[in-house]
C-alpha cells in the first residue's frame, strides 16, 4: 500500500511514508472488515462514518507538515487511524487532541489507540464545529468532515502561523484546502475536489 502511494507521488516525505509502514491501519477497523485493511479506500466503521482512504490521510499528513513537538487539534475523529498517523508525526513530545461528536465511535477510537500504543492522542467527545478551546492555541488543525465553509472557531483556535487542512463545500463534494493563518491575512490553497463526510455542529451542517 505505501510503496503504491509514494510511486504515485502521494507520499512525498520520508516522515510519512515512516509514519504509514508503521500504523496498523486493521487494527482501526472491524475484525470482518480487516481483510480490506490494506486497500487505498474508504471503509465504514459506524453511524454513518469512514476511515479515510490511505491516499487522502498521507495527503493530509503531508499537507500539514507535521513536526515533531506539534500539538494538533483533529476533527473527526473516526477510527483513529488519522489520528494515530499524526500522533507519529509529532513523536512523544507532541500532542494529539481529536474531537468526535459520535460516543461510541470515540470509545472504539480510544481502545485502538491504546492497543496500538498511542498515548499522546487525546480523545474527547464534543462539535467540532467549534474547536475545543481548552486547549488552543493549535500549531496545526487537521479537519476530517466536510464543512459549509471555514469555522471561525478553529481559525480563532490556530497558532499564527499555523496550518489547518479542511475540506470545504457542499455535501455531495467539496475543495481541500490548505489554510495557512499570518497575524490577521488568511491564506489559503485549493488542494483539489474530495468528497467528505458532513462535519456536523454550530458552525457546520445541520443534522439532517
Amino acid at each position: 500500500m505505501v510503496a503504491q502511494l509514494k510511486a504515485r507521488g502521494i507520499i512525498a516525505s520520508p516522515e510519512v511514508e515512516k509514519a504509514m509502514l508503521k500504523v496498523p491501519r486493521h487494527l482501526f477497523i472491524s475484525e470482518d472488515m480487516r481483510p480490506l485493511a490494506y486497500r487505498d479506500a474508504p471503509l465504514a466503521i459506524g453511524e454513518g462514518q469512514t476511515i479515510s482512504a490511505p491516499h487522502m490521510v498521507a495527503m493530509m499528513a503531508e499537507s500539514l507538515a507535521l513536526i515533531n513537538g506539534h500539538k494538533v487539534l483533529e476533527i473527526g475523529t473516526g477510527s483513529g487511524y488519522n489520528a494515530a498517523v499524526m500522533a507519529e508525526l509529532v513523536g512523544s513530545e507532541g500532542r494529539i487532541i481529536t474531537l468526535e461528536r459520535h460516543g461510541s465511535l470515540a470509545e472504539k477510537a480510544k481502545r485502538s489507540l491504546h492497543e496500538a500504543g498511542y498515548e499522546n492522542v487525546t480523545v474527547v467527545v464534543s462539535d467540532g464545529s467549534i474547536g475545543y478551546a481548552l486547549e488552543a492555541p493549535y500549531d496545526r488543525i487537521s479537519v476530517t468532515c466536510g464543512a459549509p465553509r471555514v469555522p471561525m472557531p478553529l481559525l480563532d483556535q490556530l497558532q499564527d502561523g499555523g496550518v489547518m487542512v479542511i475540506p470545504v463545500g457542499v455535501l455531495e463534494h467539496q475543495s481541500l484546502l490548505r489554510v495557512v493563518k499570518k497575524g490577521e491575512e488568511v491564506l489559503t490553497e485549493d488542494l483539489g475536489s474530495v468528497v467528505f463526510v458532513p462535519l456536523i455542529g454550530e458552525k457546520g451542517h445541520r443534522p439532517s
